[in-house]
């Protein structure tokens, strides 16, 4: 496309052409400053060849796309201090984040996003999403971030609130060397009582010396196929399997009363060669950091009685878990002029050591109990991808192929259950215990996606200012998931256990001498039969666009492109045990698609326009979704089964928004929507016995309002003085109102998984009316700061606000389970420094000002119940970088 600036004079020129359109001439800005004989001459030709009026400040990458879209600069990364590319989106107008990781755009849940490195689709190493956590993404390695909000038809047709392209760093204009170092401090961890235990001696570095590899002894008998059960080994195979297993570095919690500092350490570099008929790039990071947080919270587990809710069961809990993350890209680049390509590899490893103890009373036990846990959680993600980009006069080609690939190991989750002894006035070791307790949990989790795309643009010049772009492509992709989970228990081989033992510390209660086949413990499998514990699932997408894009009036723009999509999605429950079979599959589900996407963009001013949109989606359900494998989640202590009866979401999207761009990096837009949603999938609580389990259904049907509104204005210092009078300040602010409407009337049906795919009645499971899950009716964001570059420094000041929103609903009869996400304050502030002749830059960081903690709950039917609840404390962190 091409774009000129238009002055006052121009409007009204353009304004005419409209009208006589044979009566006016072309101006543009260079027009109208002219020597009055040039203007003397063009007035006296009658003819006007074109009028072109296009925002004179209105930023590149908003001018290149038709979309409702926001940009996060290089500068607005390293403005905003924030480590990763959640914590950074979470400033966007109508973006919230959810559990630290997971982008909620305009008020729908993460299903609904999808996040694309470099343009091309990335897998999730997480069990519960396919979408990957944005968390996992330093903001070292980002170049920049789009997030477009209205749908165009070269993406994915699965779009519900918006695509999120990170893109890396490129080749650099200048060699550079970057060197960063920076220590942090938690108000309620650091300095402080915390759990841990021992572990692996090179567990600091997030890898595992071998300490929590599944026994060879074990994984021999796992080949036979046979369950490892009394029966199917002997008392003596029994015990040498179970001394197999590693004992006191992972069952033994201890207290360490001196958590730690923060620690974290980035390089990052790069350079170009001039080899005559082409640029080399090269440019690369390295990342290491070890953060430790602790929790103090309390969950509670509610149900009604007498038409009141009660939390009869509830618990106190402290957990510490040290997060240890590497982080690795190499970027290499080749630029010929009218040929570019790219090749980009990212490694991202992010290690998780948890240490848990909860203690409360357990209504269905009817007595108190404690829960000891250690985990340790590994998720890597590795992407490479090389990208084309060749221009051929006015033809465009670009071409991209990936192989992206994430892992999650979770060895050794162990839970040992105790319960109050009124003997001993203390705890003793229960070894039936309920739900996850006792178990001795090993899965894992295999995500591959493999994509290609290209597109096709031929640019068509209407006049000297005007053109029509046609553009074409197709993209295929092909996701694989394989998860699999072995589950163990210690029982007694002869009950009851001698009262003794059951007193002993969890070291000596496991011992060797305490697992035999006569007085103590026997090894049993208990891993899930009937497919609930392994499944394969497989997603191949097929897309190809078509797309013009034109400015069909000097005043008026139109982009409308046609997507059709093919695609096959399956979910297969394996057995792990080869003598028991699995379950049938459920059938693989199919379809076809042709989705419409156009947007009018109208730049009625030099410096404001309007957009206006409308597009047809859709969302499918994820593979977690579909599996009827169960997930034990320690942060909710709920158990998450899929439903395999979920249907695709489809989405009518229409946005209006108005864009007025005041000066370079200043604006004021307002924008409204409105969505659409057949069968959206809504997850689901039920109890059973004293276990808490999350499943998902399709809802009837949805609609969801919006408007947000977004305000930023830097401007020169109003004071004088040598402290404020050199500084330039800055003001942001957005605010993004959303509400929606769940419909479930008399006539509706769902199609829950207890109900082995019949139908039911949707009012049994959803309250009409009610809102979407994941959706906060109001959002807010404000950014106060000021910059001196005199005196090389730059504070600002960050609020967030998200208001309440549904997480999941709640069992039969009980209110839903909402999160109160509330208010985050943070300060940034640097500061360059020159120490023996080189310059260097402070960064100091202070996050949650205001100690917003982690609030989930049910209230209503005259009671109230802590969901979940934990203090997250104030973070500050200080850091020392200098570049060469």
């Amino acid at each position: 496309m091409k774009f000129n600036s238009l002055t006052f004079r121009a409007l009204l020129v353009a304004s005419t052409a409209m009208l006589v359109p044979e009566l006016v001439y072309a101006q543009t800005e260079t027009d109208v400053e002219a020597e009055p004989e040039a203007n003397t001459a063009e007035t006296s030709d009658l003819k006007l060849q074109e009028v072109v009026v296009l925002g004179r400040y209105i930023p590149e990458v908003l001018r290149s796309t038709s979309e409702v879209a926001a940009f996060l600069a290089p500068e607005d990364l390293a403005r905003q201090g924030d480590s990763d590319a959640a914590a950074a989106l979470a400033r966007v107008t109508g973006l919230s984040i959810a559990e630290g990781k997971f982008v909620y755009v305009r008020g729908l849940g993460e299903r609904y996003s999808s996040a694309r490195l470099n343009g091309s689709p990335l897998p999730s190493p997480e069990p519960l999403q396919r979408v990957v956590p944005l968390d996992l993404f330093p903001t070292k390695i980002l170049e920049n971030v789009l997030v477009q909000k209205t749908y165009s038809a070269e993406y994915p047709a699965e779009f519900g609130g918006g695509i999120i392209d990170l893109r890396t760093l490129s080749i650099p204009s200048e060699s550079f060397l970057d060197l960063k170092i920076s220590g942090g401090w938690n108000s309620e961890t650091t300095g402080q009582s915390g759990l841990v235990y021992s572990g692996g001696s090179t567990d600091a570095l997030g890898f595992d010396d071998g300490t929590r590899k599944l026994p060879g002894p074990v994984r021999r008998a796992m080949a036979t196929g046979q369950r490892i059960v009394n029966g199917n080994f002997t008392p003596t195979e029994l015990q040498a399997l179970g001394t197999s297993f590693t004992n006191a570095e992972i069952n033994l919690l201890q207290d360490n009363d001196q958590i730690p500092l923060d620690g974290s350490y980035s390089a990052s570099g790069g350079t170009s060669f001039d080899m005559g008929s082409f640029e080399l790039g090269v440019v690369g990071v390295l990342g290491y950091s070890n953060e430790w947080r602790t929790r103090n919270g309390r969950q509670e587990v509610g149900e009604i009685s007498g038409g009141v809710l009660l939390a009869p069961t509830f618990f106190d809990y402290t957990r510490t878990s040290q997060d240890i993350g590497l982080d690795g890209m190499l970027g290499v680049g080749l630029d010929f002029g009218d040929d570019k390509i790219d090749w980009t590899n990212l490694y991202i490893r992010r290690t998780s050591k948890e240490a848990r103890t909860t203690e409360g009373f357990d209504d269905l036990a009817s007595r108190f109990t404690r829960t000891d846990r250690t985990a340790w959680y590994e998720r890597e993600l590795y992407s490479t991808q090389i990208n084309g980009k060749h221009f051929r006069g006015p033809w465009t080609f670009d071409w991209r192929t990936a192989l992206s690939q994430t892992k999650r190991d979770a060895p050794y989750e162990r839970d040992i259950r105790y319960v109050d002894s009124p003997v001993l006035s203390g705890f003793v070791y229960n070894p039936t215990g309920n739900g996850s307790a006792n178990n001795l949990s090993f899965s894992y989790l295999d995500d591959k996606v493999i994509s290609t795309g290209a597109d096709v643009t031929y640019t068509q010049p209407v006049s000297s200012a005007r053109d029509i772009e046609y553009s074409a492509g197709f993209e295929a992709y092909k996701d694989e998931r394989s998860a699999q989970q072995r589950i163990f228990q210690f029982i007694p081989a002869n009950p009851p256990l001698d009262f003794l033992m059951t007193q002993e510390r969890a070291d000596y209660l496991f011992a060797n001498y305490n697992i035999n086949p006569v007085n103590g413990f026997e090894l049993r499998e208990i891993t899930g039969a009937s497919g609930s514990a392994a499944y394969d699932a497989d997603l191949e997408v097929v897309g190809l666009y078509g797309k013009i894009d034109a400015e069909v009036l000097p005043l008026v723009r139109v982009a409308f492109g046609l997507r059709y999509e093919n695609a096959v999605q399956s979910t297969t429950p394996l057995s792990l045990i080869a003598s028991e079979a699995a379950p049938t599959s459920a059938p693989s589900v199919k379809n076809n698609y042709i989705l419409p996407a156009g947007t009018l963009t109208w730049n009625f001013a030099e410096d404001q326009q309007f957009r206006l949109g409308y597009s047809q989606t859709i969302g499918r359900p994820q593979f977690r979704e579909l599996a009827p494998q169960q997930y034990y989640d320690p942060d909710s202590s709920r158990i998450f089964i899929g439903n395999p009866y979920l249907t695709d979401t489809e989405i009518t999207n229409i946005d209006a928004r108005y864009e007025y761009y005041f000066d370079r990096g200043q604006s004021l837009t307002f924008g409204v929507f409105y969505k659409d949603l057949d069968k959206p999938v809504e997850a689901v609580v039920v109890t059973q016995s004293a276990s808490v389990f999350q499943t998902y259904l399709n809802a009837p049907k949805a609609t969801l309002t919006g408007a947000e509104a977004e305000f930023k204005r830097t401007f020169e210092s109003p004071f004088s003085g040598p402290f404020l009078g050199s500084k330039d300040f800055l003001v942001q602010a957005n605010y993004t109102y959303t509400t929606s409407d769940v419909q479930a009337g008399a006539g509706d049906v769902v199609f829950p998984l207890q109900a082995a795919g019949q139908p039911r009645p949707a009012t049994n499971f959803i309250v009409d009316g009610s809102q979407l899950q994941g959706l906060s009716e109001h959002l807010a964001n404000l950014q106060l700061g000021w910059e001196d570059e005199a005196a090389k420094s730059q504070l600002t000041l960050l609020a967030t606000y998200a208001s309440e929103r549904i997480t999941a609903r709640g069992p039969s009869g009980q209110p839903d389970f909402v999160q109160d996400p509330g208010i985050n304050l943070d300060l940034v502030y640097k500061k360059g420094l020159e120490i023996r002749g080189r310059e260097f830059t402070v960064d100091f960081k202070a996050q949650n000002l205001l100690g917003q903690d982690f609030d989930e709950y049910q209230s209503g039917n005259g009671g109230f119940v802590q969901v979940n609840q934990y203090d997250v404390g104030t973070t500050v962190s200080l850091g020392l970088s200098t570049e060469f």
